[in-house]
């Protein structure tokens, strides 16, 4: 008796699927914040997912930044990117910072080591970026000093710019941009204390200035405040010869909207 055997892409889609199962039955799966049961890994309940404060259409096309009214031109930038341009051409941010549960995802990844966290928020940057991403060449996380990297272990930027990587398919840069002023924490300090804390902060490796020269680039970070880091890390990469330079990340300060 002769058996047909199954295509190898069934084959595998079943392999996933038992894998799947197995391990929603070890580990069920809990909502990313909450910890409350949900229908599969690396997602929110509904009551988490109403409180991010996601960052839709219309907002200000150079910060990212959400307006409180549609109307209805796009394109438009806010008065505080034409008063005060950043370094980056565009930013865009899935949520705004000041929702606690966005918060609370990006302490946790970055604070306590929730590695696995870095999947689903990178999933939902590569949605909230597509239009900067479609056109990037490389991704380039902000970098961490080599004394900070050494104490965490992990670079949270690198773990969601790898995240998004494999979502939007643009290769990710982690040495062209180094980090080579150990800055003093951030915390507290003015938008112009940041700006001094971070001169000099940032450079383009040498060896991988060929990489960046002439390329569209998109900065990936987890949390954009003030500006002053990406501003900064943006000033070195666009000294080196990058053609453009934008900004993707988790979560956004709103002062405005």
């Amino acid at each position: 008796m002769q058996f047909d055997r199954l295509p190898l892409d069934r084959l595998t889609a079943a392999a996933r699927r038992a894998a799947s199962a197995l391990l929603n039955l070890v580990y069920p799966p809990s909502c990313l914040v909450c910890r409350k049961a949900v229908a599969e890994h690396g997602a929110l309940c509904a009551a988490c997912w109403r409180e991010i404060a996601f960052i839709e259409r219309p907002f200000c096309e150079r910060l990212g930044t959400p307006f409180a009214l549609d109307l209805d031109q796009p394109g438009l930038i806010s008065p505080e990117a034409a008063a005060n341009p950043p370094v980056f051409h565009r930013a865009r941010a899935v949520a705004r910072y000041d929702s606690d549960k966005a918060r609370s995802l990006a302490h946790r990844l970055k604070y306590y080591d929730r590695l696995e966290l870095a999947v689903p928020m990178g999933r939902w940057m590569a949605r909230a970026g597509a239009d900067i991403l479609a056109d990037a060449d490389i991704l380039v996380p902000i970098p961490l000093h080599r004394l900070r990297l050494a104490a965490r272990r992990f670079n949270q930027s690198a773990e969601l710019a790898r995240a998004i990587s494999r979502e939007c398919g643009a290769p990710v840069e982690t040495q062209a941009l180094l980090r080579v002023k150990p800055t003093a924490p951030q915390v507290g300090l003015s938008r112009a204390q940041r700006a001094v804390n971070l001169s000099g902060a940032f450079r383009v490796d040498p060896e991988r200035a060929a990489l960046i020269d002439n390329a569209k680039l998109v900065l990936v970070d987890d949390v954009l405040t003030t500006g002053a880091t990406a501003n900064a890390a943006a000033r070195a990469l666009l000294k080196a010869g990058a053609a453009q330079v934008d900004l993707l990340v988790f979560a956004r300060a709103v002062t405005s909207a």
